[in-house]
């Protein structure tokens, strides 16, 4: 039996998890640890390229979202967790990176400036900002992952990371007799099913429309009855369309087929109104989220337990990481 590819995936702990987080991440590592082997790190220092300036909120945010993982079934004993500044070689790997990767292929990276223009307010002409793709690739190819787990707007800096790959691998080949020192990752494309806010934006932090994985029933209630939905419908006995309406895409990931099929003929034909929806999916999501957040508290209970799994995590990730780290200090003539 052939050993499993290597996948490695992080997530940024800049406040807690919501729906979007886990739908589209979490239900994918779930399905990742049994057919991979699974790194899986809070990646607090990409944290601080852009909350450089309130670091508690990462300090704050590493045991929530691990504690989230933790309670949507991600396990210990079949995928390693640990936490990115653990590892100093990621540091390390990043800085000798640096010193081989063009300016100008970190600052064509679309994200670079889109990213700029959505999180107003804050310095972000900084080192650290345009070179957290670089910090991406050294997180990656530190333990010569084969798949990253991405959506469509992540490929670009797995493209940046092959190409970093290839670039360093032709320059110190001659130093390993031909042989390639960096592996070159591959995109591993997972669903990222569409999930708004209740305002019909992208649920992010940044617009304040979240609904967390941590939030009271009540917070949930009062966030999902705010939401915009068909903005066509004006009125109660108007027919609706379903296929514009955040809350049937909320029913589409959380309610049974029946439930779906009803919903929508009955939102077609005005049987039900929006209200009367809202209400309905708001007591799905309520019911939903209590198992998760039974377990997640149980977790954040124990914070000794959590930081066991880090530490034994770390300890694993770090014997891989200074595997790769001795051999491109050898080749780089670095001692």
């Amino acid at each position: 039996m052939s050993p499993k590819e290597r996948v490695v995936s992080g997530v940024r702990p800049t406040g807690p998890l919501h729906l979007g987080h886990y739908h589209g991440i979490l239900t994918n590592w779930l399905k990742l640890q049994a057919d991979y082997d699974c790194f899986f790190f809070v990646a607090d220092w990409h944290g601080l390229t852009t909350e450089y300036e309130k670091p508690d909120v990462i300090a704050d945010s590493t045991h929530e979202i691990v504690a989230d993982w933790l309670a949507a079934g991600i396990d210990p004993k079949k995928s390693t967790i640990f936490r990115q500044s653990d590892i100093k070689e990621h540091a390390e790997l990043y800085l000798l990176l640096g010193m081989l990767t063009p300016l100008g292929w970190l600052e064509r990276v679309p994200s670079y400036k889109e990213l700029q223009q959505t999180l107003t307010g804050r310095e972000l002409s900084t080192h650290g900002f345009l070179g957290y793709p670089l910090l991406q690739t050294a997180d990656v190819v530190l333990y010569d992952a084969h798949r990253v787990p991405v959506g469509n707007d992540q490929v670009p800096h797995i493209e940046l990371s092959r190409e970093i790959v290839r670039r360093f691998n032709h320059i110190y080949r001659k130093a390993t007799g031909g042989k390639d020192l960096l592996t070159e990752p591959q995109p591993l494309m997972t669903e990222s099913p569409k999930l708004l806010g209740p305002d019909r934006q992208k649920m992010s932090k940044s617009y304040n429309n979240c609904l967390y994985l941590s939030d009271p029933p009540d917070t949930i209630r009062k966030k999902v009855m705010s939401a915009v939905t068909d903005p066509a419908r004006k009125r109660r006995e108007d027919p609706g369309d379903p296929d514009v309406c955040l809350i049937y895409d909320y029913h589409k990931l959380h309610s049974d087929t029946a439930t779906c099929q009803r919903v929508e003929k009955e939102c077609r034909t005005a049987k039900i109104g929006c209200v009367e929806d809202k209400k309905m999916i708001a007591e799905t999501l309520v019911e939903f989220l209590k198992p998760l957040q039974e377990k997640r508290q149980g977790y954040l209970n124990d914070p000794d337990q959590l930081e066991q799994i880090l530490a034994a995590g770390a300890e694993k990730a770090r014997g891989i990481a200074r595997q790769t780290i001795t051999r491109i200090r050898k080749a780089m003539k670095v001692h």
